[in-house]
């Protein structure tokens, strides 16, 4: 008979011989799927690309759940204040928690299970953070039935583990970024209502949503990107801050930045989206993590692109110049590029020429 701690070795070593594959999203999330269901012992799951540098999710991908109930999750993720949200578990510094272990046991103390987990039939919830190397690559919410009991210390352990693969995994797809044309466009903007429906867009936008397109459309008739950035906007008027920026990739490969703008005061939350291609500035966070470098590593290489030596690089961030040199030597063998003048091509020869200043 095989034991727990077997089956968990043999999924740790399933999912990395997945991982070595050169793979989609989408296709590392059903692959993956395919491998923890039995060792998790879930019943539900619920997949999610994210923008690797605010975390925001930017799609939804799920076989087991209702995508009308991604609504409500979405909303009670962002104003309510719960137990083991994701935000709160990227704070603790650990990439999975489940509500059973965060709520002492009691996890109706969480509004998120009292008014959708419960209802939906489980009992209890695992959620984990595919975050490494400096970017956050996307997020997943698992669910068992009541008769499974709470998920236990070894399954928490398990998902940690696996947590940093399929980090590694979504990291890995994302490259190589070089490889994507940049096209310069005008900038296309939508208005979305108080129920994150397209009320006015101009002919460039509704092009692109459909470039953006995921399964959340049929619930919200746009790409989950727009709707968790327009909740986002609401959020950050509501408590006073800036809503931030949101990056979403197209099937093509295409990066795009997506700015936000309540409009409406609160009888009327209407959301004006911009969506503008994305320029080297701003994929660059990106470029940097999907590479895995350190944050040393990034402040070498973004001098690097701005054209300084090896000995302004020294001096300006106060390290030798042999320290210059290894740093460099470790971006370019993560880069995959022998040299300054390929690592510069590879990274800005096919983006938005611009200054860097």
């Amino acid at each position: 008979m095989t034991s727990q701690r077997d089956q968990q070795r043999r999924a740790l070593a399933d999912l990395r011989d997945l991982t070595q594959q050169p793979l989609t999203a989408p296709q590392i999330f059903r692959g993956a799927d395919e491998v923890l269901r039995e060792a998790l012992g879930y019943d539900g799951v619920c997949w999610h690309g994210t923008d690797p540098a605010s975390g925001l999710v930017t799609s939804v991908l799920t076989d087991d759940l209702r995508l009308e109930d991604f609504r409500q999750a979405m909303e009670l993720e962002i104003w309510t204040d719960d137990v083991a949200q994701f935000t709160d578990i990227r704070r603790s510094g650990h990439r999975a928690d489940t509500l059973s272990r965060a709520t002492n046991g009691r996890p109706g103390l969480s509004r998120r299970f009292r008014e959708q987990i419960a209802p939906a039939g489980f009992g209890d919830e695992l959620r984990v953070l595919f975050d490494t190397a400096g970017g956050y690559w996307g997020c997943a919410a698992f669910m068992r039935a009541p008769d499974r009991g709470a998920y236990r210390p070894g399954q928490l352990a398990l998902a940690q583990r696996a947590a940093r693969i399929l980090g590694t995994a979504l990291r890995r797809s994302q490259l190589p970024l070089a490889d994507v044309p940049f096209a310069p466009q005008p900038p296309a903007v939508l208005l979305l209502g108080a129920d994150n429906r397209v009320t006015h867009a101009d002919e460039q936008a509704e092009r692109l949503l459909g470039e953006f397109a995921d399964d959340a459309n049929g619930v919200f008739t746009v790409p989950t990107a727009f709707v968790m950035a327009a909740e986002a906007a609401r959020g950050a008027k509501a408590g006073g801050r800036v809503p931030p920026p949101l990056r979403v990739r197209t099937g093509s490969g295409a990066w795009f930045v997506l700015n936000t703008s309540v409009l409406g005061g609160p009888g009327d939350p209407s959301v004006a989206v911009v969506i503008t291609a994305a320029s080297t500035a701003d994929v660059m966070p990106v470029v940097f993590a999907s590479y895995g470098l350190t944050a040393r590593e990034r402040e070498v290489a973004l001098k690097v692109l701005r054209g300084h030596d090896t000995r302004e690089i020294a001096r300006a961030l106060c390290m030798t110049t042999l320290t210059v040199q290894d740093h460099l030597k470790s971006v370019f063998t993560k880069a995959g590029v022998r040299s300054r003048r390929d690592f510069v091509a590879q990274l800005v020869a096919s983006q938005n020429p611009e200054v860097w200043d």
